[in-house]
């Protein structure tokens, strides 16, 4: 199995898959999806009764949502990870009473009329575990209204609840095989009209494939051509992937923890697989 990346954002991702057969491709898909670990806010814990300011005024502990669904937009803010420095609370050393190895700690202090956004979350802890996407908003607040509230992350996998889901349009396709029959070609612009992704262009007055990667499948190059000079295909032994992120891990970090989850799982199933056959 070989990867060839053909473009790598912060969160974005787009590579061919090679030597690999669709049940491979298919659980890297999966792992992507549902297996990659991330921290999410799991615990929100609200201030009651009367808020006050430096100035005096107070404020009360209310907004025009319910509790629960503020905690629920706060779970689905995209939190920092890096996956190889916390672990699982569940399986900490702490006992899963709350430590810096699994816990990140969040504060949110916000007097109305105002908008709370996620940006308004301020760890306690260091700079680099403030949320990237600051801009996403959470409640909006009027006079004399006043949000208190101290919010727990931890680690997790969206298998388990969707806002552990690191990852979104995870998609592959085969790789494409378009090939041009010279001696019957005509040399005609009608197949590089049809074609909706500039996969055929002209070269030197002569008909050929300028993008192979770019092709859907469509099939309406070959359908085009008169002279079926044109013949679209698929590599079943090779893919073209596509997935992005949101924010919490990078699209490079979010690939090579899949493979690597991967690759135990593969592991653990060879080792249980060896016992069987003695």
């Amino acid at each position: 199995m070989e990867i060839k990346i053909l473009e790598l954002m912060d969160t974005k991702a787009k590579f061919i898959l090679s030597d690999a057969k669709p049940e491979i491709a298919n659980a890297l898909r999966r792992c992507l999806m549902a297996e990659v670990p991330k921290m999410a806010i799991e615990g929100v814990e609200f201030h009651l009764g009367p808020i006050r300011d430096e100035e005096g005024n107070e404020y009360e502990s209310v907004s025009p949502l319910f509790d629960e669904i503020v905690a629920h937009r706060l779970g689905l803010v995209p939190i920092p990870t890096d996956p190889d420095l916390y672990t699982y609370k569940e399986k900490c050393s702490c006992g899963g009473e709350g430590c810096p190895n699994c816990t990140i700690m969040y504060s949110l202090n916000k007097k109305g009329p105002s908008e709370v956004y996620s940006g308004d979350l301020e760890p306690l802890g260091g700079p680099e575990l403030r949320v990237k996407d600051e801009l996403i908003p959470i409640v909006k607040l009027g006079p004399g209204q006043a949000i208190l509230v101290y919010a727990s992350a931890q680690l997790g996998v969206a298998k388990k609840h969707a806002k552990w889901q690191v990852t979104s349009g995870v998609g592959y396709k085969y790789f494409p095989k378009v090939a041009i029959n010279h001696a019957k070609c005509d040399m005609g612009d009608a197949c590089i009209k049809a074609c909706p992704r500039g996969v055929i262009g002209k070269k030197d007055g002569k008909t050929v494939i300028v993008d192979p990667e770019a092709c859907i499948l469509c099939m309406a190059c070959e359908e085009a051509c008169v002279t079926k000079a044109i013949k679209v295909d698929s590599d079943k032994s090779k893919f073209v992937f596509e997935f992005e992120t949101d924010g919490s891990l990078s699209a490079q970090n979010t690939l090579l923890k899949a493979l690597e989850i991967l690759e135990n799982k593969f592991e653990e199933f060879k080792e249980l697989v060896s016992t069987l056959e003695s």
